[in-house]
């Protein structure tokens, strides 16, 4: 699993001029399969997203596919865990450690 951090690089009226498309694309990767969760940060400069599914690989090509990355309003840290408890909701999504 991992978690997608999103820092805005630039004025949130230049965030706030692709969202809508930012938006899209979110939309895009929950049918995938891809996001479980996304939401603004609280102050509002950046974003986390929670990913699934997919190796760390697609989730490095798939950032660089987000309006945002490619408008240039943000820099993504991605940082991949080992979900091994969740929620009963999340069940499906929980890992084994590596031996």
């Amino acid at each position: 699993m991992f978690v997608l951090e999103l820092t805005y690089t630039a004025p949130l009226e230049s965030v706030d001029a692709v969202l809508q498309e930012h938006r899209e694309w979110l939309e895009k990767e929950y049918a995938a399969g891809h996001f479980l969760a996304a939401g603004r940060k609280i102050p509002r400069d950046g974003g986390v997203i929670l990913a699934a599914g997919t190796d760390r690989a697609t989730v490095e090509r798939i950032v660089t596919e987000d309006p945002f990355a490619l408008a240039g309003v943000c820099e993504y840290r991605i940082t991949e865990f080992a979900a091994t408890t969740t929620a009963p909701a999340l069940e499906q999504y929980r890992e084994q450690l590596p031996s």
